[in-house]
């Protein structure tokens, strides 16, 4: 069972992090901006700030997922990798909520049904962009590993 525990750095949660936020900044501001019709400045600048915050929730959140994991003993499958996306984003939507309607000057019923409409975007980013990390990050330690033995 010891194959299924998780160790992370502090390095590799903020590495994790930043990839997940550059990535989804890049992706969806472009398309946030066009379906909203609010200028590309003001959702950019909102991105970011949101961006913030969630890398600040993203490695709270996958430290205490991983501690639950270690604890539980269970697999990352699709299954658990589909929860793992929901909880996240469900999270995020108590932070993001007041910021994008105070931002935006809009209300925040408002605000909330623009969350959902970032959310339907994120909940798939969400899951595959990490489903793929465990992936590479998996090939990476095997590969680092398989070096260091070859050296010895």
């Amino acid at each position: 069972m010891a194959e299924n525990l998780i160790e992370r750095s502090i390095q590799e949660r903020v590495a994790h992090a930043l990839i997940f936020e550059v990535c989804a900044i890049l992706s969806f501001t472009p398309i946030i901006s066009w379906v909203t019709g609010k200028p590309l400045l003001d959702i950019g600048v909102l991105t970011l700030v949101i961006s913030t915050v969630a890398i600040l929730w993203n490695m709270l959140y996958n430290y205490l997922f991983d501690g639950l994991q270690n604890h539980l003993r269970f697999k990352r499958g699709l299954w658990v990798r589909v929860m793992h996306a929901v909880m996240f984003e469900f999270g995020l939507i108590f932070f993001v909520v007041p910021m994008a309607a105070w931002w935006l000057s809009i209300s925040l019923v408002e605000a909330f049904w623009l969350d959902i409409g970032i959310l339907l975007l994120f909940l798939p980013y969400t899951m595959l962009f990490n489903y793929a990390y465990d992936k590479v990050r998996v090939r990476l330690f095997e590969s680092a590993d398989r070096s260091c033995q070859l050296e010895q």
